[in-house]
């Protein structure tokens, strides 16, 4: 009869015994799309912090998969945009993402294709989107 008792105690504090819930960190950013073709005909960098602003990326149907409607609230949005190209692969990289207490500091680069002589009366229009995994200021370097 005591071991009937002592069956459903010793299961209840093991089912009761607290987890070790794993948490993972979320990197600084994400690269969420690097198009070849596409983008603006001009140079520039935008920072889309305004949830008016990141909503507009939904209308695409390959961000609309990455973006959850808890990261309008909590990330920044890049849109590098590298204007007209007469070549195709073209692409920014990241070199260095450092946070502060205050803002984000981007070291970006461009990356060129090798040249050949093959038909150079193709433009192409690259760009970028990167998800930045906090709501700092964000300055370019």
């Amino acid at each position: 009869m005591k071991k009937i008792i002592y069956i459903p105690i010793v299961l209840l504090l093991f089912s009761c015994a607290s987890k070790n819930s794993v948490t993972t960190k979320k990197p600084l950013y994400e690269m969420l799309s690097i198009q070849n073709d596409g983008g603006a005909t001009i140079r520039f960098y935008e920072i889309l912090t305004e949830p008016e602003e990141i909503v507009m990326l939904l209308s695409d149907p390959n961000l609309k998969k990455k973006i959850k409607q808890d990261d309008i609230k909590k990330c920044n949005f890049l849109i590098l945009n590298m204007g007209s190209q007469p070549k195709g692969n073209y692409k920014f990289v990241i070199e260095n993402i450092e946070e502060t207490d205050s803002n984000i500091t981007i070291t970006i680069n461009e990356v060129k294709p090798i040249y050949d002589d093959r038909n150079l009366s193709e433009v192409f229009y690259p760009y970028s989107i990167v998800k930045i995994n906090s709501k700092k200021p964000i300055i370019f370097k």
